[in-house]
Protein backbone atom coordinates (compact mmCIF):
# COMPACT_ATOMS: atom_id res chain seq x y z
CA UNK A 1 0.00 0.00 0.00
CA UNK A 2 1.34 3.62 -1.26
CA UNK A 3 -0.47 6.33 1.01
CA UNK A 4 0.11 9.87 0.30
CA UNK A 5 -0.74 12.38 2.81
CA UNK A 6 -3.15 15.81 1.55
CA UNK A 7 -3.95 17.78 4.27
CA UNK A 8 -3.89 17.87 7.76
CA UNK A 9 -6.97 19.82 10.46
CA UNK A 10 -6.38 20.97 13.53
CA UNK A 11 -8.84 19.19 15.51
CA UNK A 12 -9.79 21.82 18.52
CA UNK A 13 -12.47 19.26 20.27
CA UNK A 14 -11.14 18.71 24.61
CA UNK A 15 -8.05 16.28 24.40
CA UNK A 16 -10.16 14.23 27.15
CA UNK A 17 -12.93 14.08 25.16
CA UNK A 18 -15.97 11.88 27.05
CA UNK A 19 -18.97 12.51 24.45
CA UNK A 20 -19.66 9.30 23.37
CA UNK A 21 -20.38 9.94 19.68
CA UNK A 22 -16.75 11.66 19.19
CA UNK A 23 -15.38 8.70 20.90
CA UNK A 24 -14.52 5.25 20.14
CA UNK A 25 -15.98 4.26 16.69
CA UNK A 26 -17.01 7.46 16.54
CA UNK A 27 -13.59 9.48 16.65
CA UNK A 28 -13.47 11.93 14.30
CA UNK A 29 -10.86 11.86 11.28
CA UNK A 30 -8.85 14.67 10.79
CA UNK A 31 -6.22 13.98 7.99
CA UNK A 32 -7.67 13.78 4.14
CA UNK A 33 -5.14 11.24 2.03
CA UNK A 34 -5.11 8.96 -1.13
CA UNK A 35 -4.07 5.24 -1.14
CA UNK A 36 -2.56 2.72 -3.81
CA UNK A 37 -2.36 -0.50 -4.44
CA UNK A 38 -4.54 -1.52 -0.83
CA UNK A 39 -3.50 -4.62 0.91
CA UNK A 40 -6.17 -7.72 0.46
CA UNK A 41 -6.05 -9.06 3.64
CA UNK A 42 -8.33 -12.19 3.35
CA UNK A 43 -9.69 -13.56 -0.31
CA UNK A 44 -9.65 -11.53 -4.39
CA UNK A 45 -11.29 -8.64 -4.91
CA UNK A 46 -13.38 -9.96 -8.11
CA UNK A 47 -12.50 -9.28 -11.29
CA UNK A 48 -16.30 -8.04 -11.96
CA UNK A 49 -16.53 -5.35 -9.34
CA UNK A 50 -16.16 -2.20 -10.94
CA UNK A 51 -17.41 1.17 -9.39
CA UNK A 52 -16.86 3.29 -6.44
CA UNK A 53 -18.36 2.83 -2.91
CA UNK A 54 -18.72 6.15 -1.40
CA UNK A 55 -19.06 6.63 2.59
CA UNK A 56 -20.08 9.85 4.17
CA UNK A 57 -19.46 10.37 8.09
CA UNK A 58 -19.76 12.86 10.56
CA UNK A 59 -15.93 14.16 11.73
CA UNK A 60 -16.54 17.77 13.60
CA UNK A 61 -13.09 19.58 14.45
CA UNK A 62 -14.86 22.12 17.09
CA UNK A 63 -16.56 22.08 20.14
CA UNK A 64 -20.56 22.51 20.22
CA UNK A 65 -21.37 26.51 20.64
CA UNK A 66 -23.15 25.23 24.07
CA UNK A 67 -21.43 21.49 24.64
CA UNK A 68 -24.33 20.09 23.64
CA UNK A 69 -22.92 17.92 20.48
CA UNK A 70 -24.91 15.92 18.60
CA UNK A 71 -23.21 13.15 16.29
CA UNK A 72 -25.02 14.43 13.03
CA UNK A 73 -23.91 18.03 13.66
CA UNK A 74 -20.21 17.11 12.34
CA UNK A 75 -18.78 17.68 9.18
CA UNK A 76 -19.16 15.88 5.95
CA UNK A 77 -16.01 13.80 5.25
CA UNK A 78 -16.52 11.26 1.94
CA UNK A 79 -14.76 8.01 2.15
CA UNK A 80 -14.51 6.40 -1.33
CA UNK A 81 -12.87 3.01 -2.37
CA UNK A 82 -12.54 2.23 -6.15
CA UNK A 83 -12.89 -1.21 -7.30
CA UNK A 84 -11.16 -1.54 -10.91
CA UNK A 85 -9.40 -4.68 -12.64
CA UNK A 86 -8.89 -6.87 -9.28
CA UNK A 87 -7.53 -3.74 -7.49
CA UNK A 88 -8.35 -0.97 -4.94
CA UNK A 89 -7.49 2.50 -4.18
CA UNK A 90 -9.04 4.68 -1.62
CA UNK A 91 -9.55 8.48 -0.89
CA UNK A 92 -11.12 10.53 1.72
CA UNK A 93 -11.87 14.16 1.55
CA UNK A 94 -13.85 16.75 3.87
CA UNK A 95 -17.37 18.16 1.80
CA UNK A 96 -16.00 21.58 1.33
CA UNK A 97 -18.97 23.71 2.55
CA UNK A 98 -19.55 27.24 3.52
CA UNK A 99 -20.21 26.53 6.96
CA UNK A 100 -16.92 24.21 7.59
CA UNK A 101 -15.07 27.10 5.59
CA UNK A 102 -16.37 29.65 7.83
CA UNK A 103 -15.96 28.01 11.02
CA UNK A 104 -11.95 27.44 9.69
CA UNK A 105 -11.07 30.82 9.19
CA UNK A 106 -13.07 31.77 12.55
CA UNK A 107 -11.44 29.31 14.65
CA UNK A 108 -14.58 28.48 16.30
CA UNK A 109 -18.00 27.52 16.01
CA UNK A 110 -20.59 29.25 14.99
CA UNK A 111 -23.86 27.61 14.29
CA UNK A 112 -25.42 25.70 16.99
CA UNK A 113 -26.40 22.39 16.13
CA UNK A 114 -29.78 19.98 16.44
CA UNK A 115 -29.54 19.70 20.41
CA UNK A 116 -29.15 23.92 20.26
CA UNK A 117 -31.16 26.97 20.05
CA UNK A 118 -31.12 28.83 16.70
CA UNK A 119 -30.77 31.84 18.76
CA UNK A 120 -26.84 30.43 20.20
CA UNK A 121 -25.78 30.84 16.00
CA UNK A 122 -22.90 33.39 15.78
CA UNK A 123 -24.20 34.38 12.10
CA UNK A 124 -27.25 33.10 10.33
CA UNK A 125 -27.34 29.67 8.21
CA UNK A 126 -29.10 26.94 6.78
CA UNK A 127 -31.42 24.31 7.58
CA UNK A 128 -35.41 23.75 7.70
CA UNK A 129 -35.45 25.66 11.28
CA UNK A 130 -32.66 28.44 9.98
CA UNK A 131 -29.51 29.48 11.72
CA UNK A 132 -27.71 26.15 11.49
CA UNK A 133 -24.70 24.59 9.41
CA UNK A 134 -25.18 22.71 6.36
CA UNK A 135 -22.67 20.42 7.13
CA UNK A 136 -23.35 17.83 4.47
CA UNK A 137 -22.94 14.57 6.27
CA UNK A 138 -25.61 12.71 6.31
CA UNK A 139 -25.91 11.34 2.86
CA UNK A 140 -24.85 10.80 -0.73
CA UNK A 141 -25.85 9.83 -3.79
CA UNK A 142 -24.56 10.15 -7.22
CA UNK A 143 -26.87 11.74 -10.52
CA UNK A 144 -25.41 12.88 -14.09
CA UNK A 145 -22.26 11.37 -13.09
CA UNK A 146 -21.63 13.64 -9.58
CA UNK A 147 -21.93 12.73 -6.41
CA UNK A 148 -24.16 14.71 -4.38
CA UNK A 149 -23.55 15.23 -0.30
CA UNK A 150 -26.88 16.59 1.59
CA UNK A 151 -27.52 17.06 5.36
CA UNK A 152 -30.95 15.47 6.97
CA UNK A 153 -32.22 19.09 7.90
CA UNK A 154 -31.91 20.66 4.74
CA UNK A 155 -29.33 22.82 2.94
CA UNK A 156 -27.74 22.78 0.12
CA UNK A 157 -26.52 19.50 -2.41
CA UNK A 158 -22.74 19.96 -2.98
CA UNK A 159 -21.63 18.22 -5.76
CA UNK A 160 -18.19 16.39 -5.88
CA UNK A 161 -16.19 14.03 -8.18
CA UNK A 162 -17.29 10.69 -7.37
CA UNK A 163 -13.70 9.28 -8.25
CA UNK A 164 -11.29 12.00 -7.09
CA UNK A 165 -13.57 13.53 -4.57
CA UNK A 166 -12.62 17.10 -5.76
CA UNK A 167 -15.36 19.84 -4.88
CA UNK A 168 -17.56 20.92 -8.12
CA UNK A 169 -19.46 23.50 -6.00
CA UNK A 170 -23.28 23.48 -5.46
CA UNK A 171 -25.71 21.94 -7.29
CA UNK A 172 -28.20 24.48 -9.06
CA UNK A 173 -31.35 22.99 -7.50
CA UNK A 174 -33.05 25.64 -5.61
CA UNK A 175 -36.22 27.52 -7.12
CA UNK A 176 -37.80 30.39 -6.00
CA UNK A 177 -40.73 28.78 -3.83
CA UNK A 178 -37.91 26.65 -1.32
CA UNK A 179 -37.56 28.12 1.39
CA UNK A 180 -34.33 29.98 1.94
CA UNK A 181 -31.43 27.83 2.99
CA UNK A 182 -33.29 24.67 3.00
CA UNK A 183 -33.06 23.59 -0.79
CA UNK A 184 -33.07 19.99 -0.26
CA UNK A 185 -32.83 17.07 2.44
CA UNK A 186 -30.91 14.11 2.95
CA UNK A 187 -32.43 11.19 0.99
CA UNK A 188 -32.74 12.43 -2.83
CA UNK A 189 -33.28 9.31 -4.77
CA UNK A 190 -32.51 9.07 -8.55
CA UNK A 191 -34.26 6.58 -10.44
CA UNK A 192 -32.02 5.00 -12.77
CA UNK A 193 -35.25 3.69 -15.53
CA UNK A 194 -35.56 7.52 -16.36
CA UNK A 195 -32.50 8.86 -15.09
CA UNK A 196 -34.22 11.36 -13.05
CA UNK A 197 -33.07 12.67 -9.27
CA UNK A 198 -36.39 13.26 -6.85
CA UNK A 199 -35.78 15.01 -3.58
CA UNK A 200 -37.60 17.21 -1.12
CA UNK A 201 -37.52 20.07 1.88
CA UNK A 202 -38.89 20.96 4.67
CA UNK A 203 -39.28 24.14 6.78
CA UNK A 204 -41.40 26.20 9.39
CA UNK A 205 -43.00 28.22 7.09
CA UNK A 206 -46.17 27.13 5.04
CA UNK A 207 -46.60 25.11 2.72
CA UNK A 208 -44.08 23.53 4.62
CA UNK A 209 -43.12 20.92 2.45
CA UNK A 210 -42.00 20.56 -1.37
CA UNK A 211 -40.69 18.12 -3.71
CA UNK A 212 -38.22 18.94 -6.18
CA UNK A 213 -37.91 16.65 -9.66
CA UNK A 214 -34.37 17.30 -11.81
CA UNK A 215 -33.70 15.81 -15.11
CA UNK A 216 -31.73 13.30 -16.14
CA UNK A 217 -28.59 15.90 -17.15
CA UNK A 218 -29.40 17.29 -13.40
CA UNK A 219 -31.08 20.37 -14.24
CA UNK A 220 -33.91 21.05 -12.08
CA UNK A 221 -37.26 19.84 -13.75
CA UNK A 222 -40.24 21.26 -11.29
CA UNK A 223 -40.87 22.00 -8.11
CA UNK A 224 -44.19 20.62 -6.20
CA UNK A 225 -45.42 22.49 -3.34
CA UNK A 226 -47.16 19.88 -0.96
CA UNK A 227 -49.59 21.27 2.06
CA UNK A 228 -49.31 20.02 5.31
CA UNK A 229 -51.35 20.66 8.83
CA UNK A 230 -48.00 22.51 9.95
CA UNK A 231 -44.07 22.14 10.17
CA UNK A 232 -42.81 18.67 10.36
CA UNK A 233 -39.87 16.67 10.13
CA UNK A 234 -39.91 13.94 7.28
CA UNK A 235 -36.61 12.41 6.48
CA UNK A 236 -37.00 10.30 3.77
CA UNK A 237 -39.30 9.25 0.34
CA UNK A 238 -40.02 7.09 -1.97
CA UNK A 239 -40.87 6.73 -5.80
CA UNK A 240 -42.69 4.72 -8.39
CA UNK A 241 -43.40 4.72 -11.68
CA UNK A 242 -45.69 7.70 -11.03
CA UNK A 243 -45.69 9.05 -8.03
CA UNK A 244 -43.09 10.81 -5.03
CA UNK A 245 -44.34 8.71 -1.61
CA UNK A 246 -44.50 11.26 1.16
CA UNK A 247 -45.15 10.73 4.79
CA UNK A 248 -46.75 13.10 7.45
CA UNK A 249 -46.10 11.45 10.55
CA UNK A 250 -47.02 12.09 13.94
CA UNK A 251 -43.82 12.97 15.57
CA UNK A 252 -42.27 16.51 14.67
CA UNK A 253 -41.58 19.96 16.98
CA UNK A 254 -44.00 20.86 19.44
CA UNK A 255 -46.03 23.43 17.99
CA UNK A 256 -46.50 24.82 21.88
CA UNK A 257 -42.82 25.00 22.28
CA UNK A 258 -42.02 26.34 18.58
CA UNK A 259 -43.48 29.40 18.83
CA UNK A 260 -41.13 30.21 21.52
CA UNK A 261 -38.36 28.77 18.82
CA UNK A 262 -37.33 25.80 20.87
CA UNK A 263 -36.87 23.11 18.21
CA UNK A 264 -38.29 20.08 20.50
CA UNK A 265 -39.82 17.31 19.09
CA UNK A 266 -42.99 15.35 20.50
CA UNK A 267 -45.18 12.75 19.15
CA UNK A 268 -48.46 12.81 18.86
CA UNK A 269 -50.35 9.42 17.79
CA UNK A 270 -53.67 10.83 18.20
CA UNK A 271 -52.87 11.94 14.68
CA UNK A 272 -51.73 8.54 12.57
CA UNK A 273 -49.65 8.53 9.83
CA UNK A 274 -50.83 10.02 6.42
CA UNK A 275 -49.12 8.75 3.04
CA UNK A 276 -49.24 11.33 0.08
CA UNK A 277 -48.68 10.30 -3.29
CA UNK A 278 -47.83 13.05 -5.43
CA UNK A 279 -47.75 12.61 -9.19
CA UNK A 280 -44.53 13.10 -10.20
CA UNK A 281 -45.44 15.09 -13.45
CA UNK A 282 -46.49 17.69 -11.35
CA UNK A 283 -49.87 17.06 -12.43
CA UNK A 284 -53.21 16.50 -9.89
CA UNK A 285 -53.53 16.87 -6.29
CA UNK A 286 -51.61 15.27 -3.67
CA UNK A 287 -53.82 11.80 -2.54
CA UNK A 288 -53.38 10.91 1.02
CA UNK A 289 -54.05 7.72 2.90
CA UNK A 290 -54.04 6.76 6.33
CA UNK A 291 -52.33 4.42 8.57
CA UNK A 292 -51.51 3.62 12.27
CA UNK A 293 -49.29 6.14 13.84
CA UNK A 294 -45.70 5.48 13.50
CA UNK A 295 -42.56 7.54 12.27
CA UNK A 296 -40.47 6.12 9.59
CA UNK A 297 -36.85 6.90 9.38
CA UNK A 298 -35.80 5.08 5.82
CA UNK A 299 -38.33 3.60 3.10
CA UNK A 300 -36.48 0.23 1.30
CA UNK A 301 -38.77 1.03 -1.67
CA UNK A 302 -42.25 1.89 -3.40
CA UNK A 303 -44.44 0.09 -6.47
CA UNK A 304 -47.14 -0.01 -7.90
CA UNK A 305 -49.22 -3.55 -8.43
CA UNK A 306 -52.46 -3.57 -10.27
CA UNK A 307 -54.53 -0.99 -8.22
CA UNK A 308 -52.57 -0.08 -5.06
CA UNK A 309 -49.02 1.77 -4.33
CA UNK A 310 -47.00 -0.60 -2.10
CA UNK A 311 -44.76 0.78 0.18
CA UNK A 312 -41.75 -0.66 1.94
CA UNK A 313 -39.87 0.93 5.34
CA UNK A 314 -39.04 0.44 8.40
CA UNK A 315 -42.22 0.70 11.16
CA UNK A 316 -41.36 2.13 14.53
CA UNK A 317 -43.20 0.86 17.52
CA UNK A 318 -41.63 3.48 19.84
CA UNK A 319 -41.29 6.57 18.13
CA UNK A 320 -40.32 8.22 20.98
CA UNK A 321 -38.76 5.48 23.64
CA UNK A 322 -40.20 4.97 27.04
CA UNK A 323 -38.76 6.96 29.63
CA UNK A 324 -38.16 5.16 32.62
CA UNK A 325 -37.51 6.20 36.86
CA UNK A 326 -33.58 5.76 36.12
CA UNK A 327 -33.30 7.53 32.75
CA UNK A 328 -31.12 11.03 32.36
CA UNK A 329 -31.20 13.36 29.45
CA UNK A 330 -28.18 11.61 28.26
CA UNK A 331 -29.85 8.04 28.19
CA UNK A 332 -32.48 9.18 26.89
CA UNK A 333 -30.22 11.18 23.72
CA UNK A 334 -28.58 7.79 23.77
CA UNK A 335 -32.11 5.79 23.42
CA UNK A 336 -33.27 8.17 20.46
CA UNK A 337 -30.50 6.98 18.54
CA UNK A 338 -31.14 3.22 19.10
CA UNK A 339 -32.94 1.39 16.50
CA UNK A 340 -33.88 -1.05 19.47
CA UNK A 341 -34.96 1.64 21.75
CA UNK A 342 -37.28 2.68 18.58
CA UNK A 343 -38.42 -1.20 17.59
CA UNK A 344 -37.64 -0.48 13.58
CA UNK A 345 -39.01 -3.18 11.66
CA UNK A 346 -39.66 -3.70 8.70
CA UNK A 347 -43.13 -3.74 7.41
CA UNK A 348 -45.10 -3.05 4.37
CA UNK A 349 -48.51 -0.59 3.59
CA UNK A 350 -50.76 -1.04 0.41
CA UNK A 351 -52.40 1.95 -0.38
CA UNK A 352 -55.48 0.94 -2.33
CA UNK A 353 -56.14 3.59 -5.03
CA UNK A 354 -60.12 2.79 -5.39
CA UNK A 355 -61.47 2.54 -1.58
CA UNK A 356 -58.50 4.66 -0.38
CA UNK A 357 -57.50 2.48 2.41
CA UNK A 358 -54.42 1.28 4.19
CA UNK A 359 -53.67 -2.26 4.53
CA UNK A 360 -50.44 -3.24 6.75
CA UNK A 361 -48.47 -6.16 6.97
CA UNK A 362 -45.31 -6.80 9.16
CA UNK A 363 -42.39 -7.76 6.69
CA UNK A 364 -39.94 -8.95 9.57
CA UNK A 365 -40.30 -9.19 13.68
CA UNK A 366 -36.67 -8.58 14.00
CA UNK A 367 -35.49 -5.19 14.28
CA UNK A 368 -32.88 -3.51 11.49
CA UNK A 369 -32.70 -0.63 9.68
CA UNK A 370 -30.71 1.61 7.11
CA UNK A 371 -32.01 -1.05 4.03
CA UNK A 372 -30.51 -0.81 0.55
CA UNK A 373 -31.77 -2.76 -2.39
CA UNK A 374 -30.76 -3.31 -5.83
CA UNK A 375 -31.28 0.47 -6.83
CA UNK A 376 -31.85 -0.36 -10.91
CA UNK A 377 -35.01 -1.70 -9.34
CA UNK A 378 -36.24 1.48 -7.11
CA UNK A 379 -39.80 2.67 -8.10
CA UNK A 380 -40.41 -1.09 -8.95
CA UNK A 381 -41.32 -4.35 -7.49
CA UNK A 382 -37.93 -5.87 -5.70
CA UNK A 383 -37.60 -8.67 -3.87
CA UNK A 384 -34.20 -8.53 -1.94
CA UNK A 385 -33.55 -5.82 0.91
CA UNK A 386 -30.51 -5.73 2.49
CA UNK A 387 -30.81 -3.76 6.32
CA UNK A 388 -28.45 -3.06 8.69
CA UNK A 389 -28.07 -4.87 12.66
CA UNK A 390 -27.87 -2.39 15.86
CA UNK A 391 -25.98 -2.29 18.25
CA UNK A 392 -28.18 -2.44 21.30
CA UNK A 393 -27.97 1.02 23.05
CA UNK A 394 -25.61 2.81 20.14
CA UNK A 395 -26.11 4.31 16.46
CA UNK A 396 -23.53 1.76 15.49
CA UNK A 397 -23.65 -1.47 13.05
CA UNK A 398 -23.66 -5.09 13.91
CA UNK A 399 -23.87 -6.99 10.69
CA UNK A 400 -26.69 -7.34 8.17
CA UNK A 401 -29.44 -9.18 7.19
CA UNK A 402 -30.87 -10.11 3.87
CA UNK A 403 -34.49 -10.45 3.57
CA UNK A 404 -36.34 -12.43 0.85
CA UNK A 405 -39.76 -10.35 1.17
CA UNK A 406 -41.92 -13.07 -0.90
CA UNK A 407 -40.95 -15.71 1.23
CA UNK A 408 -39.67 -14.05 4.39
CA UNK A 409 -36.32 -15.92 4.11
CA UNK A 410 -33.29 -14.37 5.82
CA UNK A 411 -29.56 -14.84 5.90
CA UNK A 412 -27.70 -12.64 8.18
CA UNK A 413 -23.80 -11.58 8.34
CA UNK A 414 -22.26 -10.79 12.03
CA UNK A 415 -19.32 -8.93 12.66
CA UNK A 416 -16.72 -10.25 15.66
CA UNK A 417 -17.37 -8.20 18.82
CA UNK A 418 -16.17 -4.96 18.74
CA UNK A 419 -16.33 -4.78 15.20
CA UNK A 420 -18.87 -2.79 13.43
CA UNK A 421 -19.75 -1.80 9.84
CA UNK A 422 -21.40 1.20 7.23
CA UNK A 423 -23.94 1.26 5.67
CA UNK A 424 -23.70 -1.25 2.86
CA UNK A 425 -25.60 -0.74 -1.08
CA UNK A 426 -26.09 -3.56 -3.27
CA UNK A 427 -23.48 -3.62 -6.23
CA UNK A 428 -24.22 -5.16 -9.43
CA UNK A 429 -21.91 -7.34 -10.72
CA UNK A 430 -20.80 -6.34 -14.22
CA UNK A 431 -23.13 -7.89 -16.85
CA UNK A 432 -25.38 -9.30 -13.74
CA UNK A 433 -29.13 -9.40 -14.88
CA UNK A 434 -30.51 -10.89 -11.62
CA UNK A 435 -31.85 -8.73 -8.58
CA UNK A 436 -29.08 -10.63 -6.44
CA UNK A 437 -26.41 -11.25 -8.59
CA UNK A 438 -23.85 -8.94 -7.33
CA UNK A 439 -22.24 -7.64 -3.63
CA UNK A 440 -22.51 -5.63 -0.97
CA UNK A 441 -19.55 -3.41 0.24
CA UNK A 442 -19.04 -1.91 3.46
CA UNK A 443 -16.52 -0.40 5.74
CA UNK A 444 -15.64 -1.69 8.85
CA UNK A 445 -14.04 -0.12 11.88
CA UNK A 446 -12.31 -2.43 14.11
CA UNK A 447 -11.67 -0.97 18.32
CA UNK A 448 -10.06 -4.60 18.83
CA UNK A 449 -7.65 -4.13 16.08
CA UNK A 450 -7.54 -0.36 15.65
CA UNK A 451 -8.18 -0.42 12.09
CA UNK A 452 -10.63 0.03 9.50
CA UNK A 453 -11.11 -2.69 6.39
CA UNK A 454 -13.24 -3.08 3.24
CA UNK A 455 -15.63 -6.29 3.34
CA UNK A 456 -17.17 -7.39 0.11
CA UNK A 457 -20.04 -9.91 0.78
CA UNK A 458 -21.26 -12.24 -2.09
CA UNK A 459 -25.15 -10.70 -1.72
CA UNK A 460 -26.64 -13.76 -2.30
CA UNK A 461 -25.18 -15.78 0.59
CA UNK A 462 -24.00 -12.82 3.00
CA UNK A 463 -23.67 -15.76 5.93
CA UNK A 464 -20.57 -17.01 4.55
CA UNK A 465 -17.38 -15.46 5.19
CA UNK A 466 -16.43 -12.43 2.86
CA UNK A 467 -15.66 -12.69 -0.57
CA UNK A 468 -12.63 -10.35 0.44
CA UNK A 469 -11.13 -7.80 2.95
CA UNK A 470 -8.81 -4.92 1.92
CA UNK A 471 -7.23 -3.44 4.38
CA UNK A 472 -7.72 0.49 4.34
CA UNK A 473 -5.11 3.30 5.52
CA UNK A 474 -6.60 4.37 8.95
CA UNK A 475 -9.53 3.64 10.73
CA UNK A 476 -12.41 5.70 10.12
CA UNK A 477 -15.10 7.07 11.84
CA UNK A 478 -18.46 5.94 11.87
CA UNK A 479 -21.15 7.95 10.36
CA UNK A 480 -24.33 7.62 8.46
CA UNK A 481 -25.30 6.82 4.49
CA UNK A 482 -23.40 5.63 1.64
CA UNK A 483 -23.66 4.33 -1.78
CA UNK A 484 -22.30 2.65 -5.08
CA UNK A 485 -21.60 4.12 -8.22
CA UNK A 486 -20.78 1.55 -10.73
CA UNK A 487 -18.82 1.26 -14.08
CA UNK A 488 -22.11 1.05 -16.07
CA UNK A 489 -23.54 4.47 -15.05
CA UNK A 490 -20.23 6.29 -14.91
CA UNK A 491 -20.43 9.28 -16.88
CA UNK A 492 -16.75 10.37 -16.36
CA UNK A 493 -13.97 8.38 -18.07
CA UNK A 494 -13.32 5.40 -15.28
CA UNK A 495 -9.66 4.50 -16.91
CA UNK A 496 -8.96 7.80 -14.81
CA UNK A 497 -10.02 6.38 -11.75
CA UNK A 498 -6.89 5.01 -10.71
CA UNK A 499 -4.99 8.07 -12.00
CA UNK A 500 -3.38 10.81 -8.81
CA UNK A 501 -5.95 13.38 -7.61
CA UNK A 502 -5.74 16.67 -9.30
CA UNK A 503 -4.28 19.64 -7.92
CA UNK A 504 -7.23 21.29 -7.44
CA UNK A 505 -8.70 18.19 -5.31
CA UNK A 506 -5.17 19.01 -2.97
CA UNK A 507 -5.93 22.63 -2.38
Amino acid sequence: MRVEIVERYESKLPASDFHPYRTGAWTPNTVEMDAYDLDVVEGAIPEDLEGVYLRNTENPLFEAVSGRYHPFDGDGMIHAITFEGGKARYRNRFVKTAGLAAELTAGEALFAGILESPEQSKRDGWGARTRMKDASSTDVVVHAGVALTTFYQCGDAYELDPFTLSTLGVANLHHPSFPAGATISAHAKVDEATGELLFFNYSTEAPYFHVGIAEQKGALARAIAVELPGPRLPHDIAFTERFAVVGDFPLFWDPERLKAKQYRAKYHPELGTRFGLVPRDGSGAVRWFTAEPTYVLHFANAYEEGREVVVEGYHQEAPVPARTAEDTPISMFMKSLDMHAMKTRLHRWRLNLDTGLVREERVDDDVSEFPTIHTGFGGRKHRYVYAALGEPGFFLFRGFVRTDVETGAKRVHRLPNGVFASEAPFCPRKGATAEDDGYLVTFTIDMNEDRSECLILDAREIDRRPVARVRLPMRISSGTHATWYGRSRAVPSFGSAFAPARADARK
